[in-house]
């Protein structure tokens, strides 16, 4: 079970690699549309640059497949990671033209497909439409429309098979083809039966697709506060962005046309609204706007919270500690410092209070029809632009009272169940400064985070594989019993917290971890 979560743990890290072509998405499409649809007219330099810019966020957004597998062939590789990120895109481009060519020979294409002709075949009409639904055109050829899963499929696959033959020797002979020119070639080969089986497999999975889309859509207000849990309590497993990114990005969260152009997942609707001009507004059940509560008043309602609950002499120390993560949070979303704070001091008020605290944020702003792109403050620049499309007023009244909720909830929690959150113990550990640990610890002043990780994890000897994603560094190791204890990493190495499974370790260090990352890969020498 421990080797499965650690699989998943390392997949769910992998997928967040192409997250930057999202915001990416989100400001080029924003705005760039903004300026060519309404603010200026006719034709110009400017305009034009500006439809360069929206064109570019919508070629991001079409292309979703190719940066997954690119992004998850390269964050799975553990040496040669742009060999593996080229063999990601040598299998992607590999596997849908097989799909296709082996689509052809059973009789089918882009006429065939169509429904006038499955009606024509004897398919009923529920069936032609199902049917039909299964294929379209990425990058120019005919072959199964599956979203991202075509790119995890490949990014997975192309990763796997690197990081098995990658250093592969063979005689003189043949030695040009030995290495990750050999993983190139296999990856071509095994296009072929990928796609072959992937002709009988997939509709049976599109089915479970559109049933599970089916459920979302039907469940109402329920699945919404499902989905707003299921998010935060996977959380701190590291397995959350396999709920969340086939409802943003595939057609399990939905399919809307716009302008004669279909988009699938909430995300990719938003974004064609953004780029609309006849779009009056967002789409109100994104499983997004909820995110816009506890993160610009829930959170910073609890941390203070936590702040009032400290005793008075380490209030200054707290709120040095909290503020710049309630910042960050509040600009960016990121908000796994801030949720580690208590989560490590309490499971249970992170399980059975702040997470279904959550669901509930995602439905309050579905009853309210919120209406807005971005759920945080650096991603909500692109509305200055377009503001006939956002309808938030609600949120005027919706924020305050979700502070106040979270900060009298969490208040009361703290203080009854005697929580032990930052400032509430004399010893104050996770306030310590680098400094007090070098002191404690009796370790040269001049020790560098970086250093002290490696050593922390049993040495280089010890470490298999590093990379990270947005706000943890996960490392896999050879002997788990060489690595220090859990609590040492929030204690002495100034990390928030550390998720630890079998011989995979995520440790939580915030926003700085991608700094953080390229240290320690540069004292074990890897790329």
């Amino acid at each position: 079970m421990k080797k499965i979560q650690e699989k998943l743990q390392s997949f769910a890290g992998a997928m967040m690699v192409p997250i930057v072509l999202f915001v990416l998405v989100g400001f080029y499409v924003g705005i760039g549309s903004a300026f060519t649809n309404y603010i200026i007219p006719g034709d110009n330099i400017v305009k034009t640059i500006f439809g360069m810019i929206s064109s570019m966020g919508f070629t991001f957004m079409n292309y979703l497949p190719l940066w997954f597998s690119v992004g998850i062939a390269f964050a799975m590789a553990k040496k040669e990671k742009g060999w593996a990120a080229f063999a990601g895109i040598v299998l992607f481009m590999s596997y849908i033209t097989c799909i296709g060519s082996y689509a052809g020979a059973q009789g089918w294409n882009a006429d065939t497909v169509a429904v006038e002709n499955l009606l024509s075949l004897g398919y009923s009409q529920q069936a032609a439409l199902n049917f039909s639904a299964l294929w379209g055109s990425v990058a120019g050829k005919f072959t199964f429309d599956m979203g991202i899963f075509s790119g995890i499929i490949s990014g997975v696959t192309a990763g796997l098979i690197h990081n098995k033959f990658c250093e592969i020797k063979f005689k003189p002979m043949f030695a040009f083809f030995q290495g990750t020119k050999f993983v190139v070639i296999l990856v071509t080969l095994a296009a072929v039966p990928m796609a072959i089986a992937t002709y009988y497999v997939w509709p049976i999975i599109a089915s479970g697709l559109q049933t599970i889309t089916y459920f979302i859509g039907s469940s109402g207000l329920f699945g919404t506060w499902l989905f707003g849990f299921i998010d935060k309590a996977l959380l701190p497993f590291g397995i959350h962005h396999l709920i969340a990114f086939p409802i943003e990005y595939s057609s399990v969260g939905g399919v809307m046309t716009i302008d004669g152009v279909v988009y699938e997942g909430v995300r990719n609707i938003i974004v064609g609204q953004a780029g609309s001009p006849g779009a009056t507004g967002y789409l109100i059940r994104n499983f997004t706007s909820g995110r816009i509560l506890f993160q610009l008043a829930g959170l910073p309602g609890a941390a203070f919270a936590m702040y009032k609950c400290a005793k008075p002499e380490n209030r200054k120390k707290v709120a040095s500690l909290l503020i710049p993560t309630i910042v960050t949070l509040m600009l960016v979303g990121i908000s796994e410092p801030i949720e580690y704070t208590f989560l490590f001091a309490s499971p249970l008020l992170y399980w059975l209070v702040y997470a279904p605290l959550c669901g509930l944020c995602y439905v309050i702003a579905e009853v309210a029809k919120i209406s807005i792109n971005g759920h945080a403050l650096f991603f909500m620049i692109p509305n200055l632009f377009q503001p006939q499309k956002v309808h938030a007023l609600s949120l005027i009244f919706l924020l305050p009272a979700t502070f106040a909720a979270y900060f009298f909830i969490f208040k009361f929690a703290i203080l009854k169940l005697n929580i032990k959150t930052p400032g509430r113990e004399d010893d104050n550990i996770k306030l310590m400064s680098k400094k007090e640990y070098n002191e404690l610890k009796e370790n040269n002043a001049d020790d560098k985070l970086e250093m002290r990780i490696v050593e922390a994890f049993g040495g280089p000897d010890n470490i298999d594989s590093v990379a990270c994603c947005a706000t943890r560094l996960r490392v896999t190791v050879k002997d788990e019993s060489l690595v220090v204890p859990d609590d040492d990493w929030k204690n002495y190495l100034e990390a928030m917290g550390c998720v630890h499974s079998g011989n995979s370790y995520q440790i939580i260090y915030g926003v700085n971890v991608n700094s953080i990352t390229t240290s320690v890969k540069d004292v074990l020498g890897i790329d």
